[in-house]
């Protein structure tokens, strides 16, 4: 079977793709003076939106453009993506520290990019739910913060599992991925409105406004994928 290609290998700064989350990360930094959003989670609604590609490039702008520490943890235990997208293996990760088998230390991974740490999923052999509730989750999250100046986590979708709910009371604000021209506006404003009942602060919306997205294998023609991050309190009301 053929090997994926390193999303590293297809990623420019100086792409339509890289400006585009040049301009994502501004505007959180312009949230960022108002609240402390040291601990960032990137979710979606439904599957197949482009959370995990969103929250790699993300992780990846921040790492390049400061002197940040930047951790991006995967915490889809259930699909995994973070590990195949920096060509590492998936063997432990998230799932080791939780179960107490591992620390964090151990499971964490350096990247060619400076800076940039990836904590893969890891392999789970009982349901996530089981282990989210544990206050492991909490000691997790203060040591990565510890660690780490800034913290990507890409987090299962909303609408099929509890999981985002769960882990999202560990973070500090949440981005929600939407497939533009794919994705109902019921879907969209029913998983929205289940983290805000929830009282989580989602910071905004990512529209994934390309053709062809990249969850499974990636493709050469990137160039016209662009990314918009607009408010979710004018996302609702539009809705």
């Amino acid at each position: 079977m053929r090997k994926p290609v390193s999303l590293l290998s297809l990623y420019h700064k100086e792409s339509s793709m890289g400006t585009e989350f040049r301009r994502l990360y501004a505007n959180i930094k312009s949230k960022n003076r108002d609240q402390n959003l040291q601990s960032l989670l990137v979710t979606s609604a439904t599957v197949g939106e482009g959370k995990s590609l969103t929250s790699s490039l993300l992780a990846i702008t921040i790492a390049e453009l400061t002197k940040l520490k930047v951790a991006l943890v995967d915490f889809d235990m259930r699909r995994p993506r973070i590990a195949q997208y920096f060509d590492l293996e998936n063997e432990n990760g998230v799932a080791d520290v939780l179960t107490g088998k591992l620390s964090l230390k151990a499971v964490s991974r350096k990247t060619t990019v400076p800076n940039l740490t990836v904590v893969p999923a890891g392999r789970l052999d009982v349901l996530p739910t089981d282990v989210l509730e544990h206050e492991r989750v909490s000691n997790f999250f203060q040591e990565l913060k510890f660690y780490f100046d800034q913290v990507i986590v890409d987090s299962p979708p909303v609408i099929p599992v509890s999981d985002p709910m769960l882990i999202s009371e560990h973070v500090d604000g949440v981005i929600m991925v939407v497939r533009g021209g794919s994705t109902q506006r019921e879907v969209v404003s029913r998983a929205s409105n289940l983290l805000i009942n929830a009282k989580i602060n989602v910071i905004g919306v990512v529209l994934n406004d390309y053709e062809e997205v990249l969850p499974y294998y990636y493709k050469e023609r990137y160039y016209g994928y662009q990314y918009y991050h607009k408010d979710l309190k004018e996302n609702k009301s539009s809705s």
